[in-house]
């Protein structure tokens, strides 16, 4: 049987060819154009294919936690992502971390040492339109009403003090086995760590990401080294950090050194947080100048790191974060330190005794945009206390750090027992140490800050 065959135009008579039906092109052209279509669809392919095994490869293999649940909705629009440095000798998973790991990270032999404190908290307000982001530093030491009837404490133990909490409540309803009750423990640590911050601010924390202390380690190692610029040389013999001043580029043990070190400091665990800003800072501008986020197979080194060190919530997609997040790739970031008021003694701990109304209406401005007088002026300052140092950094001006905040000269040297293991560092130090240092240029990269 012969198949029905539509007429040609010409065979019916009906109607002529359209102009664009009358069209040929070129051979040569035809060709290109179908070459050009292949290649397009190859790169199309390609590219959907790569995005295929970013996700189910390597994202796929990120610990996740849902300490986010219950604590509001997380719309995808201006994000507030908490950053925790857990001082922990253990991993992610509760096992201490071999000793020769513990030995380069000069944190000591024992895995109880430093126990499960957030020894960092920076909130990082990410805004949707591309717009310089702002992080916000919370001092460790804060002394604060903590959630979950955990009572007055450190900001830092809330993480410590829910993970025993509940583990014991664990233990009493028949849980045994060690692994189930370091991730009951973990995930009840991560939300109140979460929680304490939210009720101190004011604001949502919409994503997380907690790194272990072998986390600085091993981000500065895949970055092939982070550069840092000392306006003074600087040694502790507690943290191992024994730099010149000037600029150098630091590998992962130092790396750790140099964000540890809190000892010989004028401002003691405030200019700590001060190095930990400089860090990340400098980072982002090595992510940046690096083309880290347009090569694959860096950002797979990036994202082996993650895999080891790192535990984000589970509505967190870095690769998204990554597109959505233009002045942080671009290293377009304005770091605070939120201010205190004094110190004081509790149980015998030294704490900071900060104003809770001060802090959080410091925090909602500079996530607005605006700069609280007392933050940008350098005037008014409270005697030898630090209030709200600020460190500029963008990879696109020439001027790379600007410091402002009142304090910064005359920060407390250290109080309590931190005083005490400060007394002790100096008297072993040379003598040399204490001398002021000779003038140093200090010309940075774009987008690494100076500190002391």
């Amino acid at each position: 049987m012969t198949p029905n065959r539509r007429p040609r135009p010409s065979q019916t008579g009906s109607r002529a060819p359209s102009p664009l039906a009358r069209l040929r092109l070129p051979r040569g052209l035809r060709i290109g154009l179908r070459a050009l279509s292949g290649t397009l669809a190859v790169i199309i392919l390609a590219t959907a294919a790569t995005g295929w095994y970013m996700d189910r490869t390597i994202l796929g293999t990120l610990t996740t936690s849902d300490a986010l649940d219950g604590l509001g909705d997380h719309p995808e629009t201006d994000q507030n992502i908490l950053l925790m440095g857990l001082d922990s000798r253990k991993d992610m998973n509760g096992n201490d971390l071999p000793a020769d790991i513990l030995d380069k990270l000069h944190a000591g032999s024992s895995s109880d040492i430093g126990g499960y404190n957030t020894n960092t908290l920076i909130l990082l307000h990410v805004p949707a339109d591309g717009s310089r982001a702002v992080a916000l530093s919370i001092p460790r030491d804060d002394y604060v009403d903590l959630p979950e009837g955990l009572g007055q404490h450190k900001i830092k133990e809330a993480y410590g003090r829910a993970k025993a909490l509940a583990e014991q409540q664990a233990q009493q309803n028949g849980v045994t086995g060690q692994a189930q009750l370091e991730t009951v423990g973990r995930e009840a640590g991560r939300k109140a760590a979460v929680e304490a911050v939210q009720d101190l601010l004011g604001v949502q924390v919409d994503h997380f990401a907690e790194i272990n202390l072998a986390g600085f380690y091993d981000l500065a190692n895949a970055l092939g080294g982070v550069t840092v610029c000392l306006k003074q040389p600087a040694h502790d013999d507690y943290s191992g950090a024994n730099f010149p001043a000037g600029v150098q580029t630091l590998d992962g043990q130092q790396a750790l050194e140099f964000v540890r070190q809190r000892h010989n400091l004028s401002g003691g665990d405030l200019d700590r947080t001060h190095r930990q800003q400089a860090f990340l800072a400098s980072a982002a501008a090595k992510l940046e100048s690096d083309g880290v986020f347009g090569s694959l197979s860096k950002l797979s080194a990036l994202l082996d790191v993650a895999h080891r060190d790192v535990v984000v919530d589970a509505g967190f997609n870095p690769l998204t974060f990554i597109r959505q997040a233009g002045a942080l790739t671009s290293g377009r970031v304005s770091f605070y330190t939120l201010p205190i008021e004094g110190f004081a003694t509790e149980d015998g701990e030294s704490v900071n005794i900060i104003d809770p109304a001060k802090v959080r209406t410091d925090a909602q401005e500079l996530i607005a945009g605006k700069v609280p007088a007392g933050l940008s002026s350098g005037t008014g300052a409270i005697p030898q206390v630090p209030q709200g140092a600020a460190t500029e950094s963008d990879s696109g001006d020439s001027q790379a750090v600007t410091e402002v905040g009142a304090g910064q000269t005359g920060a407390a040297t250290s109080h309590g027992k931190t005083a005490a293991k400060t007394a002790a560092a100096k008297t072993a130090m040379p003598a040399a140490a204490s001398t002021a240092p000779a003038p140093v240029d200090l010309n940075p990269p774009p987008g690494v800050p100076c500190v002391d």
